[in-house]
């Protein structure tokens, strides 16, 4: 397995693309890039999935399935926000494209194969009412709800805390401290360290 990251918008969103024997998952392209569509050459792209459908993580969709091909994936709860993504990035002055609807919507305890290995779909409601992360032996792709030293904001339309805070215990900190964390924004991390020194979650 391969997993590149690539800086997308003027946000500094985390666009993660997994490659493994032949095939690739293109999660959260806010930007389609030409590092990151030249990245998709010569593989077969399976599935683009939006953690959630904030327009930094949503504005590349149009352009990955494009050039790809490839369904699309998000969780229902988030369908508002994805028909909204021009007019979210008109709020912050920034122009970005509609985007197709989903071809498929994601539920919690779904699996997503790619190749032999796979990736558990875990709801995360909090950031966004549709927010979801990948998990897999070892590695959380954990979108907006989980930082390094930090937690996602929750006072954008549809955010709770109480729901994120929920949503972090439940189903992020009940996975090994070796797991490598990787977030929406900023430098990976593990389970581990933020169990012990996010600011807020260390009780």
């Amino acid at each position: 397995m391969e997993l590149l990251t690539f800086p997308v918008t003027l946000f500094e969103t985390n666009c993660y693309v997994i490659r493994h024997e032949g095939q690739a998952l293109v999660i959260d392209p806010g930007e389609g890039t030409p590092a990151l569509l030249k990245s998709l050459e010569n593989y077969d792209v399976t599935l683009i999935v939006n953690t959630h459908c904030h327009c930094d993580h949503s504005g590349g969709n149009a352009a990955v399935i494009q050039q790809t091909g490839a369904p699309l994936a998000c969780h229902a709860a988030d369908l508002p926000l994805l028909r909204s993504i021009s007019e979210q990035g008109r709020m912050f002055g920034v122009p970005f494209p509609s985007s197709p609807d989903p071809d498929r919507l994601l539920n919690h305890g779904d699996i997503l194969s790619l190749g032999d290995l796979e990736f558990e779909v875990r709801h995360t409601p909090g950031h966004s009412p549709g927010h979801v992360v990948l998990i897999a032996p070892g590695i959380a792709l954990v979108g907006d709800v989980l930082f390094a030293g930090s937690i996602g904001r929750t006072d954008l339309p549809g955010g709770s805390m109480k729901e994120l805070l929920h949503s972090i215990h439940t189903q992020l900190m009940t996975l090994p401290d070796e797991t490598k964390v990787y977030s929406g924004h900023g430098p990976a991390t593990t389970i581990g360290e933020e169990r012990i020194n996010n600011p807020f979650l260390v009780k």
